[in-house]
């Protein structure tokens, strides 16, 4: 027999909070007075506040009155290390914004300036209540690690392009099978290869061929807008998609940030793969790029394709705010359709809880407060005069809440914010670290880039 005493059960009880119940499918409803009950990160019950909490050692207790639990939402497709560039690519082309700014100053980066970047843009998505990002950037070591220091939860995929080479390839395949299940399982990971149109053929299929060896999914920029697509069937007679469904991509199973250019042809390709794919909508850069169409929403949810929310970098979309975001799904989407009764704020909050939970492959551990789920929580205070007066705190989270509203933040059971407070990193050394780094960034006048935007 082991004489090993086995560690003590971590528990937590939020206590007499609303909670926001996220079904599969219907209406989203307001459960009054609910205590959270959580265990080892797990939600073990949520039920009428008030009752005997069990057996065990005495657990922290938060007070919940008067706020709203909200599951953790899930910032669907980003780049976290952008918020050092954030501002600094303005009015401007897609053109110009890939190869007169934001590419030469990627050029720039350090490993330190990559940390830097991720821990700050941690704090932030910490303060907004996002607990779960899907990241796609270059030093992915160095994001992994700013994600074990601040407790959040993330899917990393290292970016990949075809003229970095065949080391560069294998770096990544390395970089998943050394991370995949990390920091307690909340860093997984993803294989990044950047776009079809850089990246080649031979080496999406041998990136889908690593994916479906170590059971990963690949996160990809696919069909970012329609002129993309046009440009794939000038080229090569076939579309973004396509491409991503003959190098075996889609099989292996997909994140495809934007889709703005997925057509109708496009539509069965990815029905024949819905269980495993799913398209990132970050409406903020497509209207700040003048781009249009959007991503064509109630066509991939009616092909059964999971949609997601994010906010892409920070260098496009300024914040990596998902209530942000998931406002200007809601109100893109009815303009787009010409229809005010479609996307509900019960189908938009589904979007970014739910639905960013499957797109990462997590719908079974987060994305909604049930028991048995992580216990991912977010506490919203909506007694701001900006909500008031309450008629429905759905459309209150939808079209009224701030990341401001955000007061405590819970992930995987360890709270990392509480009332208004950071407890996981130090919030002004972290801006200090980052100024000094901005200026060597920024500059551009060493005319290199880490590629040319030619799609």
């Amino acid at each position: 027999m082991s004489d090993r005493t086995p560690p003590p059960t971590r528990r937590l009880l939020v206590s007499g909070c609303d909670v926001l119940r996220v079904p599969p499918r219907g209406e989203c409803e307001v459960l009054p007075a609910q205590d959270i009950v959580v265990a080892d990160g797990v939600i073990e019950d949520v039920r009428p506040t008030g009752g005997p909490f069990g057996p065990g050692p005495a657990a922290d207790v938060i007070d919940g009155r008067g706020l709203l639990a909200v599951p953790g939402l899930v910032n669907a497709h980003t780049h976290s290390p952008m918020v050092l560039m954030r501002g600094a690519a303005e009015d401007v082309t897609v053109e110009g914004w890939f190869n007169d700014r934001v590419w030469p100053m990627e050029s720039n980066l350090t490993p330190a300036d990559v940390r830097a970047g991720a821990r700050l843009a941690c704090a932030e998505m910490i303060r907004s209540g996002v607990t779960t990002f899907a990241d796609h950037y270059f030093f992915p070591e160095q994001i992994a690690e700013a994600v074990t220091e601040t407790g959040l939860r993330a899917d990393i995929a290292p970016t990949y392009f075809s003229s970095r080479g065949q080391e560069a390839l294998e770096d990544t395949v390395r970089f998943a099978e050394a991370w995949h299940g990390g920091a307690d399982g909340r860093v997984t990971v993803s294989l990044g290869p950047h776009a079809p149109y850089t990246v080649d053929d031979g080496d999406l299929r041998t990136l889908a061929g690593h994916a479906r060896r170590l059971g990963l999914r690949m996160h990809i920029h696919a069909a970012e807008h329609l002129e993309q697509t046009h440009s794939s069937l000038d080229r090569r007679g076939i579309t973004p998609i396509r491409v991503l469904h003959e190098t075996g991509v889609l099989e292996a199973g997909a994140l495809i940030a934007h889709g703005c250019g997925i057509v109708e042809d496009d539509l069965p390709l990815l029905a024949e793969y819905a269980g495993t794919t799913a398209v990132a909508c970050c409406p903020k850069v497509y209207l700040k790029h003048a781009l249009s169409p959007l991503t064509p929403v109630r066509e991939l949810l009616g092909a059964g394709v999971t949609v997601a929310v994010g906010t892409d970098g920070a260098a496009g979309h300024n914040t990596l705010d998902v209530w942000e975001a998931l406002r200007l799904v809601a109100l893109t989407q009815k303009q787009a359709v010409r229809d005010a009764t479609w996307m509900t704020v019960s189908d938009t909050l589904r979007l970014a809880m739910r639905g960013g939970a499957r797109a990462l492959g997590l719908e079974k551990e987060i994305g909604a407060l049930e028991p048995g789920m992580r216990a991912d929580i977010v506490l919203t205070d909506l007694s701001g005069l900006h909500c008031r007066p309450l008629h429905d705190p759905r459309a209150a989270l939808v079209y009224s809440a701030r990341a401001s509203d955000v007061r405590t933040v819970v992930v995987d059971g360890r709270v990392l914010m509480r009332d208004g407070r950071l407890l996981t990193v130090d919030e002004p050394a972290l801006l200090a670290e980052a100024d000094t780094r901005v200026a060597r960034i920024l500059d551009t006048s060493h005319g290199g880039a880490v590629q040319h935007y030619d799609p």
